[in-house]
């Protein structure tokens, strides 16, 4: 009994081994309201294996999928179908219509940016991608009845398979990985912003923009400083800046005849 167990365990192995050497292949095109004249901007692309973009302003997107995947679109919360990549016949144009009018899309209004807000949202509209763990062995109970043991322990068949689903493990970890560095840039944006560097050093057109540049703060700083200890480094820096621009200004000085 256990050698047949094996030997089930050892085919499974291999023809998920097997199923994974997949070719990749490019699906590039464009989406469209249901009129199919306007194109839709910031829709999300998905797929089964964890890739995942939104199209630009002009509707267009692209996104590198092995052969065997499935796509699907996402706007307002409301997915389509999936679309098989093996049943894509041009997938340099692979164009799909939503169900939605953009002439008859309800009026928006526009707020400021709210930096927890737009976290929040993106952790909910990206929640896949944020909780994914890379698979490991994982054991499976049976039910639990009054005063017995567990009913059964094995292993955890669909824990086991996604073990060895190696594109899709490391497509949703630099998926995962891009969105926490892209939440990083914009929590440091939302401390170190333009609007607060104006009002502490008064500086304007090309030295701000230098400026914001060469003293943007790391990550551990913009976490763990306060207020007042983040617009001192603020402060600090631009003092460092304002001397460096003074040498500079003197050695240019120097040069001329």
């Amino acid at each position: 009994m256990q050698r047949t167990a094996l030997i089930i365990l050892s085919i499974l192995f291999l023809s998920i081994v097997g199923s994974n050497v997949v070719a990749q292949v490019r699906i590039s095109g464009r989406v469209y309201d249901m009129s199919q004249k306007y194109p839709m901007q910031a829709v999300s692309v998905m797929s089964n294996s964890g890739a995942g973009t939104m199209t630009d302003s002009l509707g267009r997107y692209s996104l590198v999928v092995p052969e065997t995947d499935s796509l699907w679109f996402s706007y307002l919360g409301k997915p389509t179908p999936k679309y098989a990549v093996a049943n894509i016949r041009n997938m340099q144009a692979f164009e799909v219509s939503l169900h939605v009018n953009v002439t008859e899309l309800k009026q928006v209004m526009v707020r400021p940016p709210n930096y927890k807000l737009d976290s929040i949202q993106n952790r909910l509209d990206y929640a896949r991608a944020f909780d994914f763990q890379k698979p490991g062995i994982g054991i499976s109970t049976g039910p639990v009845t009054s005063g017995s043991a567990p009913a059964g322990v094995g292993l955890d068949i669909n824990e086991f398979i996604n073990m060895f689903r190696f594109r899709r493990n490391r497509n949703m970890l630099a998926f995962q990985e891009r969105l926490l560095r892209e939440e990083q840039d914009k929590f440091i944006d939302h401390r170190f912003s333009r609007a607060l560097v104006i009002k502490l050093t008064k500086l304007k057109g090309p030295d701000l923009d230098t400026f914001m540049i060469r003293y943007r703060p790391p990550m551990f700083l913009v976490q763990q400083a306060t207020e007042y200890e983040f617009q001192l480094y603020i402060k600090k820096s631009y003092e460092k800046f304002h001397k460096l621009q003074l040498i500079m200004g003197e050695l240019k000085k120097d040069d001329e005849p």
